[in-house]
């Protein structure tokens, strides 16, 4: 049986914390709580977390200083920051030492229980190219790192087999009969916001398209052969900013201070 998804909240406004804890026990995680950052680093030094929300002002130990301390030891934990103040000085400092947002009291609810739910799911990832052994290794890399992968090779219908929950696709620019950049626009046409990453193992002599297709909705492009450590970090990237948008919702009515 699966354990369940553990959170701590750091906040040394005890009712703040509680109610959110609560909220969250009743929405099935596993909540724990803490009133400083000394007592949160205690925590975190016996309990492994899934996700942390902190406030930022907090005498001692701040979020900020809290975020560098989590980071620098675990820095596959992703860590939010909460504020009642939007514009002090520690919200960019916050983001500089790795938090994935700052949220703004009143919190929106809804938004924090989106983000949590996209942070439990999977990223998929869509492999396009036409050499059925750099897909197969490829994708055999990634699933082993816990993506869920879907191979492309009917180049004929690539735009038909990308489904709208799909995350990123993985797109080589010179395909057997077709041009990437073609297929590039239909995808856009289909999916305006989908990250694109391109693929290409002819760097000169596709220097111009690859100009124009960063230039209109591509991502990001890699050469062949492909350093697996630069795509994860593309990836983990993409997924910061796929998560950071779930969170900045609008706050509705019901938030909590």
């Amino acid at each position: 049986m699966k354990e369940k998804f553990c959170i701590l909240l750091v906040d040394d406004d005890q009712r703040m914390a509680m109610t959110l804890a609560d909220i969250f026990k009743v929405k099935g995680y596993w909540a724990d709580v803490a009133h400083s950052g000394k007592e949160a680093l205690e925590r975190i030094a016996k309990t492994h977390y899934d996700c942390i929300f902190s406030d930022i002002k907090m005498s001692e130990i701040n979020g900020v200083e809290l975020c560098r301390a989590v980071k620098k030891n675990h820095p596959e934990i992703p860590f939010v920051l909460m504020t009642a103040y939007s514009h002090d000085v520690l919200v960019k400092d916050g983001l500089e030492e790795g938090a994935e947002a700052v949220l703004t009291k009143p919190l929106n609810i809804n938004a924090l229980l989106g983000y949590l739910t996209a942070l439990q799911k999977q990223q998929s990832i869509v492999i396009v190219d036409d050499d059925p052994e750099f897909c197969r290794t490829l994708g055999d890399i990634l699933l082993a790192r816990g993506f869920i992968i879907n191979q492309i090779f009917r180049l004929s219908d690539i735009v038909d087999e990308i489904k709208p929950d799909v995350n990123v696709v993985l797109l080589d620019m010179k395909l057997n009969g077709f041009n990437g950049l073609d297929v590039l626009k239909k995808i856009r046409e289909k999916y305006p916001h989908l990250p694109v990453i391109l693929v290409t193992g002819y760097r000169a002599e596709m220097m111009q398209y690859i100009e124009y297709a960063l230039k209109n909705g591509a991502y990001f492009c890699l050469y062949k052969p492909l350093e697996i450590e630069s795509l994860l970090q593309i990836l983990n990237r993409v997924r910061k900013l796929e998560l950071s948008s779930v969170l900045e919702q609008p706050v509705k009515r019901g938030g909590v201070n």
